[in-house]
């Protein structure tokens, strides 16, 4: 009994550990094009857009743009505290403008820099 307790618990993991999704499409980079960093977010939660929904979007030089090629639930829930909805995200990206939509041939989410803690400088 106590083996087939540990055989499911263990079977809900490894089945979690390959739900997640992934995008191959925007997962390899082109050698012959320049990498840009980003900000990403959803393009109506975060840059104001006016959209149907949450859909992701990038802001390049202060001007924001909807992205076609990947979606926003392609990497990590939307809603949660640091998603797209609620916060805006750095991202490396490769592709291009048309129809003032961003064309994204690759996408890479970078994680956030962990907060370093300041110095408490003591005066005697």
């Amino acid at each position: 009994m106590r083996s087939l307790l540990s055989s499911i618990v263990c079977l809900l993991f490894i089945s979690s550990a390959f739900g997640q999704k992934s995008d191959p499409k925007v997962s390899t980079p082109d050698p012959n094009k320049k990498i840009q960093v980003v900000e990403t977010a959803c393009g109506e939660c975060q840059f104001k857009l006016e959209g149907k929904g949450c859909d992701l979007a990038v802001r390049m030089d202060g001007k924001s743009y909807f992205v076609d090629g990947t979606d926003i639930d392609s990497h990590g829930d939307a809603h949660a505290k640091d998603g797209f909805c609620n916060a805006v995200r750095k991202a490396e990206v490769q592709g291009e403008l048309a129809n003032n939509r961003f064309k994204v041939t690759y996408f890479k989410l970078l994680k956030e820099a962990e907060k370093k803690e300041q110095p408490t400088i003591q005066n005697n």
